[in-house]
């Protein structure tokens, strides 16, 4: 059964119970949306990594295609998925104690250059050293060794020209006293070829320079004595450093509540797990990424942040629907203004501005949202597409860009529904085609309407009097005689019929009523009729034609002092359906 019900939420998305979760659209659908459609999060990426595992994800929508099957309750998740929230949350606290929620310092940029100087100056000096290697190596000490170890006698000569080289030489070949035996060999060498008579001295100086080895090891231990204390002094400040408490786990919220606190913080990381198909280890980075991105971008001042209403009629919150979702409204229609248009994306600056302004208006809803496992936590989108500008405009694909990569990474599992009202011809055949690339779970959150139909599928997910009067509608601004919490009730008018609506009248009262036709074009009328046989009909409002453009809504009222009935006609002549819409009171008086 619960794949017969989830069929036909693919090929008619409009079911009445729908899942709360942001699903990521393709960015091709995203460009050709309008900005405020960045909130739809849609990631042409994972869709397409997805199709492969259909079969899967078609099992998953079946056992929970509603909003209501997909609960936040901790204790009632499927074995696997509480298993990945307890995974989560060990690898969060482990995060929170390592402090990773920190963005990386901008220092680290710059420390490269040093290590890659270092590097650079350790190869000359390793030349350096090749170079005298291969100078020393170059004669053969060994052999005037053993030839002149014959002849002891002349002694008186050598020792002072071996102790005037050894005194010059060593200060600078301190560090390797090998290089020091090898160059005396070669210029006592070179000195004994150019007088024979001298040899005896070539050979003492070697003697010399092979018993001088041991004596050279005294300053490397001399060297290696001299940093002993450093290393005690080292040894004794690492206790010290040890002594230092760790810090305290670090604190990280998000939207106003803590990542690892109560069951609130359990709904927003299912959010998170739900977004990445309750892969532990990708949800984990994606709430690293988000936390550190809300830090940098400064999402938490921005709520303060004075950034001007110049925007109020393009997005704007309004009502709920049936199952107690706010609804957000975005009208692309507005930026047909083109003083509004080029303020809002002629330049880079202004449209960073409106990106934030997005943000912050997107984090203040948010806010308001319950969090508790029973609440809230999801939003209704509702697109209006009448009369946006078309894909041609590059400024608007930027901005749409930009906000739909930062909404889609950071803000999971935020919308119940996507509703596209008022939807043009070419949108509807572009939606066609990506539709099979999209996920059943994905599809089953997005309705698209015909300006023919855009009222009536409103009215499928949301109450005629929630809805504002320019969508068809009994809600207005200002003060009205009735309110949201006055039901309204709706009725379809079959084409060249004629419906009546009756308001009974029991005792001496004020009648008030409200009626709207969506479209209108039809005849409308009101009287009231007594119930005693001998009363006389009275007209409250003559029959008249109603065009599109008249009214919105009609208001009246009647005052009566005996029992009766209001009773409303509506003659439609036309081919067309007509939603018919309605609502009243009656307030008793006193004389």
């Amino acid at each position: 059964m619960a794949e017969e019900t989830q069929k036909p939420e693919a090929a008619a998305p409009p079911a009445p119970a729908e899942e709360v979760v942001v699903e990521k659209e393709s960015e091709q659908e995203a460009a050709s949306e309008k900005p405020t459609d960045a909130v739809v999060e849609d990631k042409p990426a994972e869709a397409v990594e997805e199709e492969p595992k259909v079969e899967a994800k078609d099992t998953k929508v079946t056992e929970s295609a509603s909003f209501k099957e997909e609960t936040n309750i901790a204790g009632e998740l499927p074995d696997p998925q509480k298993k990945a929230l307890d995974e989560l949350k060990q690898l969060i606290q482990e995060a929170l104690n390592k402090h990773e929620f920190t963005p990386p310092p901008a220092k680290d940029k710059d420390k490269p250059a040093p290590e890659e100087k270092k590097e650079e100056d350790q190869p000359a000096t390793s030349a350096a050293e090749t170079e005298v290697k291969v100078e020393t190596e170059a004669p053969a000490p060994v052999e005037v060794k053993e030839e002149e170890k014959a002849d002891p006698p002349i002694e008186a000569p050598a020792p002072v020209e071996v102790r005037e080289e050894e005194k010059a030489d060593p200060p600078v070949e301190a560090p390797a006293p090998e290089t020091v035996m090898e160059t005396e060999v070669v210029e006592k060498v070179s000195a004994a070829d150019d007088d024979g008579a001298k040899t005896v001295e070539a050979i003492e100086e070697s003697v010399v320079a092979v018993a001088t080895p041991p004596p050279a090891e005294k300053p490397e231990e001399e060297a290696s004595s001299s940093l002993k204390p450093d290393e005690v002094a080292q040894s004794e400040e690492k206790p010290e450093e040890a002594e230092v408490p760790p810090p305290p786990p670090q604190e990280v919220s998000i939207w106003g509540i803590p990542l690892l606190a109560d069951e609130r913080s359990d709904v927003i990381l299912l959010k998170f797990l739900r977004a990445r198909d309750f892969k532990v280890k990708d949800a984990f980075t994606m709430i690293k990424n988000t936390v550190i991105w809300r830090k940098e971008f400064g999402v938490d001042g921005l709520l303060d942040e004075e950034l001007g209403n110049e925007l109020e009629k393009v997005v704007f919150m309004h009502g709920f629907d049936k199952e107690g979702h706010p609804v957000c409204y975005n009208v692309y229609g507005e930026f047909q203004n083109k003083e509004l248009y080029q303020n809002t994306f002629a330049d880079e600056e202004k449209r960073s501005k409106f990106l934030r302004w997005r943000i912050q208006f997107l984090e203040k809803s948010i806010r308001k949202l319950d969090f508790s496992p029973n609440g809230i936590s999801t939003i209704v989108q509702v697109n209006d597409l009448k009369n946006s500008p078309g894909p041609g405009k590059r400024e608007l694909r930027q901005a749409t860009n930009q906000a739909l990569h930062l909404l889609q990474d950071n803000y999971p599992e935020f919308v119940a529904k996507q509703v596209f009202i008022n939807v043009p011809w070419w949108y509807l055949a572009f939606n066609m085609m990506i539709s099979p690339f999209l996920t059943q779970r994905t599809k089953s959150k997005f309705v698209c309407a015909s300006p023919a139909k855009s009222s009536d599928i409103l009215f499928r997910y949301i109450a005629p009097e929630q809805v504002p009067v320019q969508y068809g509608g009994l809600s207005r601004d200002g003060e009205q005689e009735f309110t949201v919490a006055d039901a309204a009730t709706e009725v379809t008018i079959k084409p060249a019929t004629k419906h009546s609506v009756e308001f009974p009248v029991t005792e001496k009262s004020t009648v008030v009523w409200e009626v709207r036709v969506v479209g209108w074009d039809v005849n409308y009328g009101a009287e009231f009729v007594p119930t005693a046989e001998d009363g006389y009909t009275v007209i409250v409002s003559k029959t008249r034609k109603v065009g599109p453009a008249d009214e919105t809504v009609i208001s009246n009222s009647f005052k009566t002092g005996e029992p009766g009935k209001i009773v409303l006609t509506i003659d439609n002549q036309t081919t067309k359906k007509k939603k018919l819409v309605y609502r009243s009171k009656a307030k008793p008086y006193s004389e």
